[in-house]
Formats: C-alpha cells, sequence, structure tokens
C-alpha cells in the first residue's frame, strides 16, 4: 500500500508504504526487529506491559537524536517501557546509546527487512528509511496512540504520547 504525499521531508511530499496505514484501535501488527545483541525482537516480546514506540529516521541526525534523550529521560521520569527504532544498525544504536548515556530505553534495527516499517506502514519510499512516528501500545498489543510526524525534520508531540501511557 502506497500513501503518496503522506508526509514532507524539507517540505518535499514523500511516500510512506506499507502492508497498511496502522490506526488507534487496531491490534498492532507482528514485526521483527534486530536488538542490539543481534537476537530478533518481535511484538510478542513487547506484550504484558503498556510500551511507548518511538520510531526515527536515524540516529545519526539531530532531530532524532532530540527524539531519543527526550523520550529517554520520560522513561527514567516515568517508569516507561520504550522502544526506539531505527534502520541504523545496531553497532551504531549500541554506540549511539553509549555516548548519550541512552540507557532507559532499549533501540533496536528494523536494518534487515523493514519489517517493522512495512507493518506498521511508515517506510520512506524515496529515502529507504523510517518516517518519524511514534505508537504506543497497551500491555495487549493495541495501539492507543499513533503519531506520524507530517514533516520528517520536526519532533513528535511527547506530551500527547505521555499522556496516552498515563491513560492506560
Amino acid at each position: 500500500m502506497e500513501r503518496p504525499g503522506a508526509i514532507t521531508f524539507k517540505g518535499a511530499p514523500m511516500t510512506l508504504v506499507g502492508q497498511r496505514e496502522v490506526k488507534v484501535g487496531d491490534p498492532a501488527p507482528d514485526f521483527t526487529v534486530t536488538t542490539g545483541e543481534l537476537k530478533d525482537l518481535t511484538l510478542a516480546d513487547l506484550k504484558g506491559q503498556p510500551v511507548v514506540i518511538s520510531v526515527v529516521p536515524s540516529l545519526d541526525t539531530g532531530v532524532c537524536q532530540i527524539q531519543t534523550q527526550k523520550f529517554n529521560e520520560q522513561a527514567r521520569e516515568h517508569g516507561l517501557r520504550v522502544v526506539t527504532v531505527s534502520c541504523d544498525l545496531p553497532f551504531a544504536q549500541k554506540r549511539f546509546c553509549e555516548s548519550f548515556k541512552a540507557n532507559n530505553i532499549t533501540c533496536v534495527s528494523d536494518y534487515k527487512s523493514r519489517s517493522f516499517g512495512e507493518a506498521f506502514g511508515v517506510v520512506i519510499k524515496e529515502l529507504a528509511l523510517l518516517a518519524r512516528s511514534v505508537f504506543v501500545l497497551d500491555a495487549e498489543g493495541k495501539v492507543v496512540y499513533r503519531e506520524i510526524v507530517s514533516e520528517v525534520t520536526h519532533e513528535p508531540d511527547y506530551g500527547k504520547a505521555l499522556e496516552a501511557v498515563r491513560g492506560l
């Protein structure tokens, strides 16, 4: 499924692709991403407690660093479970987490097959990266909040994501 013009990157329209567009109320689709230990992590591994899934194009960019650091702070301050997904290699993610002391979150990579991006409909066709987005899942894996940031270079609404988690 393609959604032309669904977002922009520096003002240029971009196409989001994936199996479908995930919406609030949907059960989260299954996916497989890679941890820093080069092990698979799937949706089943996230069930049992609410989770914030913070999606960034690349940890090597300023806005992605800010987003990841802010969710790391919220994880620490509010006891949240936060998983950050990008297409960066697991080694780069590990280096980022060590450099920025982002030890309250779990970084996982979608580099192998874009499984997460395809399942959630957030692969940017033109860039082969993931669109900046935030999904909050309840303990059973149902989507209770979703934001696909309309301009890739902008930050998400951290307050609304936190509010969604607090509502669980």
